[in-house]
């Protein structure tokens, strides 16, 4: 433990180290539009042609050139048509109007738009424009939404739909995006048996690695399950050795720096910097996090919702990290409580709550009445989590409450 704190971190600081001196992952794939979602770009793309690539209508109606409709009404000489796609192939002279529909290309020789609206047929082949105004946004200027070699999408950043709808229109059907960092997920402990298998006498089943790796895939990584170790020193090195080569190695359960926890000491054998083993928070107390040569190491506590709180404040900032990503801003909302609270001690309470608006409108929160950090079904009903400071003093109820929405 050389180099680590004993005493209790604030959650801000413990995360402070997480996040110290995290370099992005090195290396890039190239990635189809439809696999990129989520995906963080690893290079800035340039438009490769120019959007819309000519001067288009944005309405149905008719194309004109504006000095023939400056005194209304006005009869002009219908020409031909254009439609998206089949453009009209000639010239458009004085006294003339070619009928055109939404994202046609302008007929050489006009200039201008009138929508259908304004117009009436006056037969053969003519249209009389009785009303209306010209409206500069019914033509769409050619490059209106970028030109060709134009900065479209910075590198660095996760990928939404929009971005991809947007790098589709200006001409790529493959991205280069960074690699996904690798996160080994080790379950410990001799009580767990694998979902599917009947638990004996004394054991339970384990269910933390499914949460944690459902969380860092959605957060850009990819989860590697390293199965369950049990609560010897064999089976733990042999399993942490086959994630050595993982970014972050996550162990759930045993992260306590005590005589029946085997997880610290294997890895400091290993080589670990210990960083700290304890963390001012409820639940989750016993967290620990160093750093193993390049491999990031976290151990969350073995509690389902412990793990899984512990995994959304520290594993997921950890994982943006890596991918060259901020952390997002955590509590992200506040709202109005629906009850009161008691004091809060000296460890930051994340309180499982269920947020819902008044008929009125107002946002309240409402804690939940288990807090248990073992049971699954509270943190399942509730929708956000009440963030409690260390020391905060009691809450009225109407008082206003930061908030972390529940989005895992």
């Amino acid at each position: 433990m050389t180099g680590a704190t004993r005493h209790p971190l604030t959650v801000e600081a413990a995360l402070g180290l997480v996040l110290a001196n995290v370099t992005p992952v090195g290396g890039t794939e190239v990635a189809n539009l439809l696999d990129a979602h989520g995906r963080v770009l690893a290079a800035p793309l340039r438009a490769r042609h120019t959007q819309p690539p000519f001067i288009a209508s944005a309405m149905d109606g008719y194309a004109v050139r504006a000095v023939d409709v400056q005194s209304l009404p006005v009869t002009l000489q219908l020409i031909g048509e254009a439609a998206a796609g089949h453009p009209f192939d000639g010239m458009l002279s004085a006294g003339q109007a070619v009928r055109i529909f939404t994202g046609a290309p302008l007929p050489d020789g006009a200039d201008a738009v009138v929508i259908q609206e304004n117009t009436t047929a006056s037969g053969d082949a003519r249209i009389t424009i009785a009303a209306g105004t010209l409206d500069i946004e019914h033509v769409r200027p050619a490059g209106g939404d970028f030109v060709a070699g134009q900065a479209v999408l910075p590198a660095d950043q996760a990928l939404t739909a929009r971005h991809l709808t947007l790098a589709a229109a200006a001409g790529y059907a493959q991205l280069s995006v960074r690699r996904k960092p690798v996160v080994a997920i080790l379950a410990t402990g001799d009580e767990l048996v694998l979902p599917g298998e009947t638990p004996a006498l004394g054991q339970i089943v384990c269910s933390n690695p499914f949460g944690v790796a459902a969380m860092v895939r959605a957060a850009g990584g990819e989860p590697r399950l390293l199965g369950i170790a049990k609560d010897t020193t064999s089976s733990l090195e042999a399993a942490i050795a086959a994630g050595g080569d993982a970014d972050v190695l996550v162990t759930l359960g045993g992260a306590s720096v005590g005589d029946h926890d085997l997880v610290a000491p294997v890895l400091a054998r290993r080589g670990m910097n210990l960083a700290f083993w304890k963390i001012a928070m409820r639940p989750g107390k016993p967290m620990m996090f160093g750093t193993l040569g390049a491999q990031h190491v976290l151990g969350l506590p073995g509690n389902p919702v412990s793990s899984l709180l512990t995994a959304r404040l520290f594993l997921i900032p950890l994982v943006r990290a890596l991918q060259g990503l901020p952390p997002d801003a955590l509590p992200d909302s506040t709202a109005t409580l629906a009850a009161p609270l008691s004091p809060n001690g000296p460890r930051t309470h994340y309180m499982r709550a269920l947020r819902s608006r008044s008929v009125a409108g107002i946002e309240t929160v409402t804690p939940l009445s288990s807090q248990d950090s073992s049971l699954l079904t509270p943190l399942v009903a509730a929708n956000c989590l009440i963030v409690r400071p260390i020391g905060a003093p009691a809450a009225s109820k109407g008082s206003q409450v930061p908030c972390i929405t529940l989005d895992f």
